[in-house]
Order: C-alpha cells, then sequence, then structure tokens
C-alpha cells in the first residue's frame, strides 16, 4: 500500500465546482478520502476557503448520503455553536446513541475495497491453487467487471469431485451467489451474510467493487462497537459522579436558555454540557466562577483540572466524529485517548 499523501485539488478544480450541487462524498473524494475527521475537515475546509468557497449544508455534518450546494464562502460559514446550547453532538443522534443515517452495505471497506475474480476461461485447478495459496474461501467467476457467471466456493468444488467425472469450472460454480448493492441497507443483509457466509457487491456503476464476508461483518464490529461501548461507560461514569455531586441548579446553569431544557437533569446534558460545568477556562464569566464551584464539589484534590478538563473535551471530539459511523476504525492514537480516560475514570469514580 503506497504511504504516498493524497493530493489536494488544484484552486481550478475546485473553482469549477461554484453554483453546484454533488454528493458529500464526491467532495471529499477530490480529497483522496471519504472521511471527515479532525484531520480532513480542516484541510477541506481550508482549501475551499482559500479559493472563496464554502457549502451549504457544512460538509463536515451533513449524513454521507446528503448534497451539498458549492457557494461563495461569504454566503455562509461553518455554524458555530451558541454558547447556551449543546449542539456539539452529530445532528439526529441523541447522547450515547447510534448515527440517524442507516448503516448501508458500501459502508464497510471490504465492500468497495476491490474484488479478486477469474474469468470463465480459467483451470479449476487454478482456482482451487489460489483460493488455498491467497486464503480465501470463494472466488468469483466474473466477465467484464459486471456479468457474474457464478461462485467458487470450497463447498462447490467438493460437491462436484463427489458428484461428477467433469472437475471443470463451469461444474463448479454456483450460479445463484448473493449479489447485492452498496446502497443497500446493512443490518437487513445481515441473514443473508449468516445463510451464504458471503455477499458479493454491486457499484453503482454495475461493476462489481467487492465482497463482505463474515469475518469482515466480526472485524467491522470489532473495531466500530468498542468505540461506542466505551465512550458510553465514559458517559456512564460521568453522570453518575456529577449527579451525586451537583444539585439540579448547577445543571440547570448550563442548559439551554429555553425553559423547556433547563430541566436540571444530568440525562440531558450532552458532552458539551459535561466540559461546561468543569471547564474553568471558558469564555462566559458566568459559568467559569460555576464551574469552579462545582470542580471543588466533586472532590478530587489529586487531580489535575487543566489535564482532566482537555481530556474530557478530547473525548467530546472523537465522540462525535465516531458519530459518523465512518468506514474506518478509529486511529490507535485516538483509540488510546479513550482509553486513557476510561482508565481514569475508573480509578476516581
Amino acid at each position: 500500500m503506497s504511504a504516498t499523501m493524497p493530493q489536494d485539488p488544484s484552486a481550478e478544480e475546485l473553482l469549477a465546482l461554484k453554483g453546484k450541487r454533488i454528493p458529500v462524498l464526491e467532495l471529499m473524494a477530490l480529497f483522496g478520502t471519504r472521511l471527515r475527521n479532525d484531520l480532513t475537515v480542516p484541510r477541506v475546509e481550508q482549501a475551499l476557503k482559500d479559493v472563496g468557497l464554502a457549502t451549504l449544508p457544512y460538509f463536515a455534518n451533513c449524513n454521507n448520503s446528503a448534497d451539498i450546494h458549492i457557494v461563495p464562502w461569504q454566503q455562509t460559514a461553518p455554524p458555530e455553536p451558541a454558547e447556551d446550547e449543546s449542539v456539539d453532538e452529530a445532528e439526529g443522534l441523541p447522547s450515547g446513541g447510534l448515527p440517524a443515517r442507516p448503516l448501508r452495505i458500501g459502508d464497510i471497506p471490504s465492500a468497495v475495497g476491490g474484488l479478486f475474480s477469474v474469468t470463465p476461461d480459467t483451470a479449476l485447478t487454478e482456482v482451487t491453487y489460489l483460493m488455498r495459496t491467497k486464503k480465501y474461501s470463494q472466488i468469483p467467476v466474473i466477465e467484464g467487471g459486471s456479468t457474474l457467471h457464478g461462485v467458487v466456493t470450497w463447498s462447490s468444488v467438493a460437491k462436484v469431485y463427489e458428484t461428477t467425472s467433469a472437475a471443470v469450472l463451469v461444474e463448479a460454480m454456483v450460479d445463484d451467489a448473493p449479489v447485492v448493492d452498496v446502497r443497500h441497507d446493512f443490518f437487513t443483509l445481515l441473514p443473508r451474510v449468516s445463510d451464504d457466509d458471503y455477499l458479493l457487491v454491486r457499484a453503482n456503476n454495475g461493476t462489481f467493487c467487492g465482497i463482505v464476508t463474515a469475518a469482515d461483518i466480526t472485524d467491522r464490529f470489532g473495531t466500530t462497537a468498542w468505540p461506542f461501548f466505551v465512550v458510553g461507560e465514559i458517559e456512564s461514569r460521568l453522570r453518575r459522579c456529577l449527579s451525586a455531586k451537583l444539585d439540579a441548579d448547577a445543571i440547570r446553569a448550563v442548559q439551554g436558555p429555553s425553559a423547556a431544557k433547563k430541566t436540571g437533569l444530568i440525562t440531558d446534558l450532552m458532552f458539551n454540557g459535561y466540559v461546561k460545568l468543569l471547564d474553568g477556562d471558558q469564555q462566559n464569566p458566568a459559568l467559569r466562577a460555576l464551574s469552579d464551584e462545582n470542580w471543588k464539589a466533586l472532590g478530587w484534590p489529586g487531580v489535575d483540572r487543566g489535564q482532566f478538563v482537555r481530556q474530557l473535551d478530547r473525548v467530546r471530539v472523537i465522540r462525535n466524529s465516531i458519530a459518523h459511523f465512518d468506514a474506518e476504525p478509529l486511529t490507535a492514537k485516538l483509540s488510546d485517548e479513550l482509553r486513557e480516560f476510561a482508565g481514569l475514570l475508573r480509578q476516581i469514580t
């Protein structure tokens, strides 16, 4: 795999988009990525700003299937959170919840990561040799990138040797292989993965772009589910210790300005609210003073407040990034940040 950094589009390429409406993932693809995180978003935003452009809606927090309008920078600006409002969470995603957009089969990396296949004129012995050396459980037989003739599996190979004397490719193919589209809902397809062990995936242009196996599902959720669970643990521990030491008035002080939002319940706060409860460096002087009282009430004299709040704010940022359910797992650095903060809370709460 090449380690070359993706090349950003030229100013001319970006200016050619002015006034156009394009899928958000098409914009990200121009920068060699489909991810929107704390590394890619500033890069894309600055490149657009350098040529006087922005997007409506803001490209960083709309869902993956959204279309965005490329407009002059002066016409809009990235949304700034109102000081009294807890709007740091991904749109439509309740605290501790899952993304509002349905997960699609195309969000699994192997579904769009390319597909190894053979042509109909390949000898069966060559196919089985490839399956053995590459440790594949199945190899599709495809012509022209989009015409599927069948799939060779170890089960179909065993059957041909057991039932016929003609050990040739055409006799060893499964001709009713499971084929799905990248846009299909992921969870509705889980029973088919369980039954067939794999799904062949077609791209929007009709060509085959990948394969999803039961092992891919296990790997995906091994890396994707862990951040959700550890963020959930962090939030649960925070709520437990904060609600035990802080009264309803302290919580109301960081809730939204409307009376309906001022419930005084810790369960109605999001991570932005937890930060405001404890941050002694925030802009609002009234909240700064209240946060001093809140920190004293927690009774953690041995915990460095500045470091704790910085780590808590990092968890907020990471939590918002995983809310998009990006195809790639968290980096080792971000995973370590979650692991370290969870470990600290386990010791002090």
